[in-house]
């Protein structure tokens, strides 16, 4: 016998989608603005000698790459289908390497190595786009 709780709480309706929700949460925008973060955290630390205010610019460059990379993982693993895959077959490797090199961020305080990562995300913005056009 099916509890009144149960009942409350159980789904009217089913829904089918090809990520975590309908279409519209994903967007590769988060990911390039935490990776403009790290280049200005990077371009501050060049700008500066005051040991205290680098060590800041340190800190905070490294939380933003470890978020660059959290977004590009979810992007990565709930949005991308295989589909998307046999359209763009370069896109686990393009995806691998900006996930490296957001990795790279937390050992880098040079601003080109912090646009390698914007040039990497925008790649990825290009052929997401692409696929939600489609």
């Amino acid at each position: 016998m099916v509890s009144t709780l149960e009942a409350l709480l159980r789904p009217r309706r089913l829904v089918h989608a090809h990520c975590d929700l309908p279409c519209g949460v994903y967007d590769p925008a988060q990911a390039r603005i935490e990776a403009e973060s790290v280049k200005g955290c990077q371009e501050k630390f060049q700008g500066s000698d005051d040991p205290v205010f680098r060590e800041r610019a340190v800190a905070i460059k490294e939380e933003r790459a470890n978020m660059v990379k959290e977004h590009l993982w979810v992007l990565w693993t709930d949005y991308f289908k295989p589909e998307h895959l046999e359209k763009h077959p370069t896109l686990h490797e393009l995806f691998w390497n900006a996930t490296k090199e957001a990795g790279a961020a937390k050992k880098s305080e040079d601003p080109a190595q912090g646009q390698k990562l914007l040039d990497l995300i925008d790649e990825i913005a290009k052929i997401f786009w692409e696929t939600k056009a489609a």
